[in-house]
């Protein structure tokens, strides 16, 4: 079984980027595989990929699909909590593959890192807007006007906030962002620091348990991200040949995981949502009924305006320091290995 890592504030992040760099495969040097090399399928004995995960995601799936133990590398999870902490361990070599959603592109743009897309998921927008027990006078986006919103910039719910605002006719200044990261938002809602959060799942469907919370309704907030999450590595872990045959591999099998999900409903929301998770197999029901069937988007022109699109809505709102281009955050190699996948698999490409 493979040894999980987890980190959950500075000091701990960075005690354990120190542990791991020195087991990651991610660095080869100079003279290595070339960005526009083919992708080799060759894995040698002995290869191994550190892993980021998010709350057991990956690993869950794998598991419960049967694909962990078919995976013909070595392997380790170390488990974050938000994408600033998984791009920090990037930037350390300390892992080599990770799943986050779409708004470390953008950081990783503006830092100057070495961050790719090597495979992208879509789903409904699961992302909702959590109201603080004694602000349940906040109903629709127009009602966050002078209130206290939970912000993390580079996380995808930080691209949500400013899509709300907007659709509601509010710019930055007409509320009070307060910085905080993810996993605060629950106790900062609860203990009445802040007045509003946007939060995924399962972390919406634990705070709601809360006495008095509340939420806004699902048609204020439905449209307000694309749902997009992406698999990542790095430039660096990718000139390596054994790594990038091994993250070759690992972007088939995560497909193929994620695919099972999709016609396996009861036994994901068992694995996941129930066992790892600790939540109810009917909020596992309501979550999967509210994000849908997982697709798997080409890795293509189209997706890459998607994504400029969201760099522009954060420019717009004057929280880009930089102007950044979203294809550079793409290896298009990997187009190849998505389309192979889902064609094996009976997946879909785009949602219906």
């Amino acid at each position: 079984m493979p040894r999980l890592r987890r980190a959950g504030s500075t000091a701990i992040i960075a005690l354990l980027l120190t542990a791991v760099a020195a087991c990651s495969s991610g660095s080869s040097g100079d003279g290595g595989l070339g960005s526009d090399s083919a992708l080799p399928t060759e894995i040698p004995a002995g290869t191994k990929l550190v892993i980021a995960d998010q709350g057991e995601r990956q690993l869950s799936l794998l598991t419960g699909s049967g694909q962990l133990d078919a995976l013909p590398f070595e392997y380790e999870f170390a488990t974050f909590q938000g994408a600033p902490a998984i791009l920090e361990a990037f930037r350390a070599d300390a892992v080599d593959v990770a799943w986050a959603g779409e708004i470390m592109t953008v950081q990783s743009l503006v830092a100057g890192d070495d961050v790719q897309v090597v495979a992208a998921m879509q789903t409904n927008n699961s992302l909702n807007m959590g109201i603080a027990p004694n602000a349940s006078d906040i109903e629709t986006l127009a009602d966050l006007k002078g209130k206290r919103i939970g912000y993390a910039e580079g996380t995808s719910q930080q691209a949500f906030v400013l899509r709300g605002l907007d659709k509601a006719g509010l710019s930055v200044d007409d509320v009070e962002l307060v910085s905080m990261s993810l996993p605060d938002f629950p106790d900062a809602l609860r203990s009445n620091q802040i007045d509003a959060a946007p939060m995924s799942e399962p972390v919406f469907s634990r705070y709601m348990q809360t006495p008095g919370a509340t939420s806004l309704p699902r048609p204020e907030i439905e449209d307000l991200s694309e749902g997009i999450s992406y698999l990542y590595s790095s430039k660096k872990a990718l000139s390596d040949p054994a790594t990038a045959a091994a993250v070759r591999a690992y972007v088939t099998a995560y497909i193929t995981s994620v695919d099972w999900a999709n016609n396996n409903p009861d036994a994901y929301i068992d694995t996941y949502f129930v066992k790892s998770q600790g939540l109810t197999a009917e909020d596992g029901e309501r979550i999967l009924d509210t994000s849908g069937i997982t697709t798997f988007p080409h890795l293509d022109e189209e997706l890459i305006e998607i994504q400029q699109h969201t760099i522009d809505v954060i420019d717009a709102a004057g929280e880009l320091p930089k102007p950044v281009d979203a294809a550079d955050a793409f290896d298009l190699r990997f187009d190849e290995v998505v389309t192979e996948a889902v064609a094996e698999t009976g997946a879909s490409h785009t949602r219906s």
